[in-house]
């Protein structure tokens, strides 16, 4: 405490070993606009959370590959979207049949349309590179995306399918809050230098508990299970939804950049709102499917 503070009887806090790094008055304003369409979605049903979902994965489909092309990767973007589209469609009148399905033929598609890119007389070239990016980027995001429009199709127990989607929104809003809160305040371990310099230890820590909390209340008074269940979702959910964090930054420091696009101010692009929250999706719908069912 400083000579001035001690004498005027006023107690200075220490600052935050780390600044958040980004606009915040933007960030809360688009946040607050991308929350409003979420409770929007989550009051009407399926009818309104499956086509926010498919324009959100449209979106970051379309900035992820155009990132990758202009790295000097051939994909097929349009395609990529169509059948990204039709993984989420199919799986609401057909589940995991038609997300499966839907896959299946677009990865046949890539696999086909990156061996005659140049035609049948011209061999291709960095075939497997190309190839296997496209697949890893259709599983990466409409796969796993596909899984978060399918928790509106839940229902058990009485409980109505939005309930489901209020529970998922609730534990990756804890997670990330607690993992800011936590990482801006005492962040001091980096959690993996090598490949996000900012994600600590802490922030990592807060995250899990967070989400705990937001799981276990979330699921006995919102889905009237067991606690304990919303435990482990927090606990899975927050550690999926790091891995996704660390898989984007990685993504963005091969091409050498910062964010997939500036579609959302203070937020970069829709990619890198949404990063840890794709394959947290993916294990929120197993759990919440196990409860449900």
């Amino acid at each position: 405490m400083s000579e001035a503070a001690a004498g005027t009887g006023i107690r200075r806090f220490p600052k935050p070993k780390h600044s958040a790094g980004r606009n915040l008055k933007a960030a809360i304003g688009v946040g607050a606009l991308l929350g409003a369409l979420v409770l929007i979605a989550v009051f009407v049903g399926p009818v309104a959370w499956y086509p926010l979902v498919a324009v959100a994965m449209a979106l970051a489909t379309w900035e992820v590959c155009t990132r990758l092309r202009e790295g000097g990767y051939v994909l097929p973007r349009t395609l990529m979207i169509i059948m990204g589209q039709a993984m989420i469609w199919a799986s609401w009148p057909l589940g995991t049949t038609g997300l499966v399905a839907a896959y299946v033929i677009g990865v046949l598609g890539m696999m086909v349309g990156r061996l005659f890119h140049h035609g049948r007389n011209t061999p291709p070239q960095n075939y497997v590179r190309d190839t296997a990016v496209s697949i890893f980027v259709l599983t990466w995001i409409p796969m796993f995306g596909t899984f978060a429009a399918m928790i509106a199709l839940i229902e058990g127990n009485g409980v109505a399918g939005g309930f489901y989607i209020v529970t998922f929104m609730l534990c990756v809003v804890a997670s990330d809050t607690g993992g800011y809160i936590a990482g801006v305040s005492f962040g001091s371990h980096p959690m993996a230098p090598a490949v996000s310099p900012k994600k600590s230890w802490e922030g990592f820590a807060g995250s899990v508990g967070f989400a705990m909390l937001a799981g276990a209340l979330s699921v006995h008074f919102l889905l009237h299970q067991d606690w304990w269940w919303g435990t482990l979702l927090g606990l899975l959910l927050a550690c999926c939804a790091t891995l996704g964090d660390l898989v984007e930054s990685q993504f963005k420091r091969e091409l050498g950049i910062k964010d997939m696009s500036n579609l959302l101010p203070g937020h970069g692009g829709m990619m890198d709102r949404i990063d840890g929250m794709l394959p947290a999706a993916t294990v929120t719908w197993l759990i919440l499917s196990l409860i449900g069912g």
